[in-house]
């Protein structure tokens, strides 16, 4: 099985959202996929949080390593 991805699971999880929203699925399967989709969820979580981590190691300031807040408000 290939290495699973942030992408490759944010794709899943709209997949899921999708099927879910349809609420052509009986209890049983719609269960099964929501607790998929919130493993996928965790999963997308954890890697941008390491990506949280690389770009506050990777940012510099006055030519030395600086940390800086990454809380994306400053995006709006």
């Amino acid at each position: 099985m290939a290495k699973r991805t942030f992408e490759s699971a944010l794709h899943k999880l709209e997949q899921i959202t999708s099927e879910l929203e349809q609420g052509e699925m009986g209890l049983d399967k719609s269960l099964k996929k929501f607790d998929e989709g919130v493993q996928l969820v965790n999963f997308c979580h954890d890697k941008l949080d390491e990506a949280r981590s690389k770009v506050d190691m990777l940012l510099k300031k006055n030519d030395s390593l600086s940390s800086v807040s990454f809380s994306g408000d400053d995006l709006d």
